[in-house]
C-alpha cells in the first residue's frame, strides 16, 4: 500500500512537479554526454561509406529524430488514454507537451530526410510512402496542439486533443512498415530488424549513443514542459504560491 502510495503522490501536481525538479536536470545533461559523444564520433571517427561518401553523416540526426517522432507519438497517445479514463491531470498535460516536442522530433525528421534525400535520389522531395505517412504525423501532431488550445475551457480542449490522438495512434505501424508493405524509394530497416543490422558496428554504436541521448533529452523536455504548464494552470493552489 506504501508503494501504491507513492506513486500516486508522484502523478499529483505537486507531488510530479517536486520529483521532477531534481529528474529533469539530470536527464538533460546526460542527453548532452550522449549526444555530444555520438555525433562527434559519426562526424569525425566513423569512415565514409563506400557508396554514399559522406552524405550518409545526416544519418545520425535523421534516424534518431525519427524514432522519437514515433516514440513521442507513443507516449502521447498512451497520455491520452490515461487522460481520457482516469482523468489524471498529470498525464492531460503530459499529453500536450509529448504532442510539442513530438511535433519538434517530426519536423526536424522530415528537413533531415529532405537534406540527405537530395544527393540520394536527386530531388529534395518525393510522395514515397514513409516519407508521406511521417508527413501526415506531423500534420496530426499539429492538428492536436491546435485543438487543444482551441476552447477556452482547456479541460474539453485536451479531451478533444486526447481522442485525436488516439484515433492518429493508426498512423504508427503505418509508418514504420511502410517501406514493407508498398514498393517505395526509402531504404528497409537497418537497425530495427530481425537478425543482424545491416549497417557496420562502427556505424552503428554511435548512432545508438545519440538515439539514446535523444531519448533522455525527449522526457527531459517532456518533464519540463509539463511542470511549465502545471505552475500556470495551478498557479491559484497553495503549493505554487508556496515555491
Amino acid at each position: 500500500m506504501s508503494m501504491l502510495k507513492n506513486i500516486f503522490n508522484k502523478i499529483s501536481p505537486n507531488g510530479f512537479y517536486f520529483f521532477t525538479t531534481q529528474l529533469t536536470p539530470w536527464l538533460l545533461s546526460i542527453s548532452l554526454i550522449l549526444i555530444s559523444y555520438g555525433i562527434y564520433q559519426g562526424l569525425f571517427i566513423v569512415p565514409p561509406d563506400y557508396q554514399q561518401g559522406d552524405a550518409f553523416r545526416i544519418m545520425y540526426v535523421h534516424v534518431p529524430s525519427a524514432w522519437l517522432s514515433l516514440f513521442a507519438y507513443s507516449v502521447l497517445a498512451f497520455c491520452s488514454i490515461v487522460s481520457l479514463v482516469w482523468r489524471i491531470k498529470v498525464f492531460e498535460v503530459l499529453s500536450i507537451s509529448a504532442a510539442k516536442i513530438g511535433a519538434l522530433f517530426t519536423f526536424l525528421t522530415l528537413v533531415t530526410g529532405a537534406i540527405w534525400g537530395k544527393p540520394m535520389w536527386g530531388t529534395w522531395w518525393v510522395w514515397d510512402a514513409r516519407l508521406t505517412s511521417e508527413l501526415i504525423l506531423f500534420f496530426i501532431y499539429i492538428s492536436i496542439i491546435l485543438l487543444n488550445y482551441s476552447f477556452d475551457d482547456y479541460k474539453k480542449g485536451a479531451r478533444a486533443a486526447n481522442i485525436l490522438a488516439i484515433v492518429g495512434l493508426i498512423n504508427i505501424p503505418i509508418i514504420h512498415f511502410s517501406v514493407e508493405w508498398w514498393n517505395t524509394l526509402h531504404q528497409g530497416p537497418s537497425v530495427m530488424k530481425i537478425g543482424t543490422p545491416s549497417i557496420s558496428t562502427e556505424m552503428l554504436i554511435p548512432l545508438i549513443y545519440v538515439s539514446i541521448g535523444f531519448t533522455f533529452y525527449f522526457f527531459g523536455s517532456l518533464f519540463l514542459s509539463a511542470r511549465n504548464i502545471l505552475l500556470t494552470r495551478e498557479r491559484h493552489k497553495a503549493w505554487v504560491k508556496n515555491i
